[in-house]
């Protein structure tokens, strides 16, 4: 037996056959409540996947999860796994022409999907050479026009495959792809060995214990515990956060609980009705929602049950952890840092926060202070030389790192490198090498702004504008100057029902926790912050709209 993510979900079905193991618990009144067991998701998965084989999926082949929240989307997961082909999620925002670019570049050739996006897949499918078979979830839309290729229903789908196994032997070099980017750049696919995944993403069967090792440990941990652990990944799964929290669920023979779509009131509806006992979500975008419900039309929801919230992907500010923490004392907010490229590498230490004192005073600024994994360290960029404490460079990990990106070897050459005799990846973040194995993550090194020769990253002066009680969300991105080459601009969402905001105001509130440079020289208000489904910013709109307002 290898680390084969399907091999190891059978092993925990094997343990606890009987133990539920996944609720869609959707809107009240809506029907698209269901819950199953172990057994019957492992049953309905071999269903799927069976089909998918008789349909001429192969080994190797790339599956498309074009879908919402729900049982589907982590049944076609474990079907693809079981059947040793690739399952690639995309993100259900796109349209026609960034939809036929990821089924092309993912060499897609087969999609489930999601009858409410019919029409863009029908308006996609012509521009691509490979995609030969369909699976619709659902009813699609009155008029929507229908693909070329007709899409079997998935109900069809489902009843067609017979419950047993009967797969072949499979491999921890099987592969899972994770797509990637799209706010800053082409969407781009991450290409994880599974065993790899395993232990970079998942944490060997247990990331806040020890990692497995062997195989067959994991089921056997799953038999001799318990249970009573709810997680509840609150993103949407085409993000990685929400899989990876799924699959360590199950890792744990534990429940989890999905709703198709974020809605911050029932989310907090199911953590009392479910006793779920950790979220996970992404950064501000989704937790301050949260903690407006909390401290409003939710206030008194038994939330007793829970003992973590964890954010990954986005920076948690100051500010709204604090406003959460005052709400419930009791859970344990963890501020967690990694990547489709890495998976896990740290969690923000105690008191972590971005724009300081030091910056305030002018000195080298805040940011992000990371206790991180033995696999992480700051490196060189050139010479992928880890540098000295204090001395600034890339974030980078080794060992069980992905094996580049799909269909992008020049991108791959340019981001893993061998060093040591180890694999590593360079990830995008600039940081500051600490002592004791601290960093302080600074931000995107593509988003940083050059204002006269000073860099400036956009996270820190978001966390700085955030800090302002009448400042919902903001952007912050770097537009032309004549004189300074790039200046700092900002994308605000003021608060519902807040005062009014001014330049001068944020100016003066900012000059308070940043060094004079990085202050915005202008701000552009609008009804609401362009981000992605699962929270992730985008950073092309905001400084298209900062250029615009400019």
């Amino acid at each position: 037996m290898d680390y084969n993510l399907a091999d190891l979900f059978e092993s925990v079905v094997d343990a606890v056959p009987g133990r539920e193991a996944l609720v869609h618990a959707d809107l009240p009144g809506s029907g698209a409540g269901r819950r199953m067991t172990y057994a019957e998701l492992d049953a309905a998965a071999n269903r799927l996947g069976h089909h998918l084989r008789d349909s001429g999926i192969r080994p190797g082949d790339h599956v498309g999860l074009h879908l919402y929240n729900g049982v589907e989307y982590l049944q076609a997961f474990w079907a693809c796994l079981k059947i040793r082909a690739v399952p690639v999620n995309v993100n259900y925002r796109y349209v026609e022409d960034e939809l036929a670019y990821l089924y092309r570049d993912a060499d897609l050739v087969a999609l489930v999907f999601d009858a409410a996006f019919t029409g863009r897949v029908a308006a996609a499918l012509p521009r691509t050479e490979l995609l030969r078979h369909l699976v619709r979830v659902g009813t699609p839309p009155a008029g929507a026009p229908e693909p070329a290729l007709a899409p079997v229903p998935f109900t069809e789908a489902e009843a067609s495959g017979t419950p047993l196994r009967g797969f072949g032997p499979r491999s921890g070099d099987d592969q899972v792809i994770i797509y990637t980017g799209g706010t800053t750049g082409l969407p781009k696919g991450v290409m994880w060995r599974q065993e790899d995944l395993f232990f970079s993403g998942l944490g060997g069967g247990a990331p806040t214990g020890e990692p497995v090792k062997h195989p067959r440990e994991l089921a056997a941990r799953v038999a001799e515990g318990g249970e009573g652990l709810v997680f509840f990944p609150t993103a949407p799964l085409m993000h990685g956060t929400s899989t990876l929290t799924a699959l360590i669920a199950f890792d744990y023979g534990q429940k989890v609980v999905l709703h198709r779509k974020f809605a911050p009131g029932e989310v907090l509806r199911t953590v009392e009705q479910e006793k779920v006992t950790c979220i996970s979500l992404v950064g501000d975008a989704m937790l301050r929602p949260l903690v407006d419900a909390l401290a409003g039309p939710m206030r008194g929801t038994d939330c007793s049950s829970l003992f973590s919230v964890s954010s990954s992907g986005a920076v948690l500010s100051a500010t709204v952890r604090e406003q959460f923490t005052a709400l419930l004392p009791h859970v344990a907010l963890l501020n967690n840092f990694g990547s489709s490229e890495s998976g896990f590498n740290g969690t923000a230490t105690d008191g972590a926060d971005a724009g300081g004192e030091g910056a305030a005073r002018g000195g080298t600024g805040g940011g992000l202070r990371l206790r991180i994994n033995d696999r992480t360290a700051v490196v060189d960029p050139v010479t992928h030389e880890p540098v000295a404490p204090g001395e600034e460079g890339r974030v980078a990990q080794r060992g069980h790192v992905p094996l580049g990106y799909y269909n992008d070897p020049a991108r791959t050459e340019a981001t893993f490198f061998r060093a040591g005799g180890e694999r590593w990846v360079l990830l995008g973040d600039m940081a500051r090498a600490g002592a004791d194995g601290e960093i302080t993550v600074l931000g995107r090194g593509s988003q940083c702004i050059n204002t006269g020769g000073e860099k400036v990253y956009p996270e820190e002066v978001e966390q700085a504008l955030k800090a302002h009680p009448d400042v919902y969300d903001v952007l912050v991105a770097g537009v032309p100057d004549a004189r300074w080459g790039q200046r700092v601009a900002a994308v605000v969402q003021p608060r519902e029902g807040a005062g009014p905001l001014t330049l001068d105001g944020l100016q003066a509130h900012c000059r308070a926790r940043l060094a004079g440079y990085k202050v915005p020289r202008s701000v552009v208000f609008t009804e609401r912050i362009r981000r992605s489904p699962s929270g992730k910013a985008d950073y092309r709109w905001a400084r298209a709209v900062a250029e615009a307002g400019a």
